[in-house]
């Protein structure tokens, strides 16, 4: 089941220069490669992160907030039982497992499986 905030999304233009602000300006840790879209930057030792997202905005709903869990297919069956939405199917990317849910208001939430390191 979900055990904690993973990431929020701050939406940048160009995630590499976003990633040298957070580091040189705020001293924050910044991992990942802007390459690869998955860049982070936060508290050294601390979490939740920033998802450093180099996209246009955000999608309608789409709060940015993301919560681990250990087994993303797991919960997905669990919280579907409770009737939760679903708005995507687990999903498999080169940079992990996941999938959204949207509350009773319509606010999407991603759903990450916590890879191991």
């Amino acid at each position: 089941m979900i055990k904690s905030i993973g990431t929020v999304a701050v939406v940048v233009s160009d995630a590499a220069k976003a990633a040298e602000w957070y580091r040189e300006k705020l001293g924050f840790e910044v991992k990942g490669d802007p390459k690869e879209h998955w860049v982070t930057a936060g508290i050294r030792g601390s979490e939740p992160r920033l998802h450093l997202c180099e996209h246009k905005p955000l999608e309608k709903g789409n709060t940015g907030i993301s919560f681990l869990c250990d087994d993303v297919e797991k919960a997905y069956k669990e919280l579907s039982r409770k009737e939760v939405k679903f708005t995507k199917r687990p999903t498999k990317e080169a940079w992990g497992t996941y999938a959204m849910l949207a509350d009773q208001d319509g606010n999407e939430f991603w759903l990450v499986q916590e890879e191991e390191t």
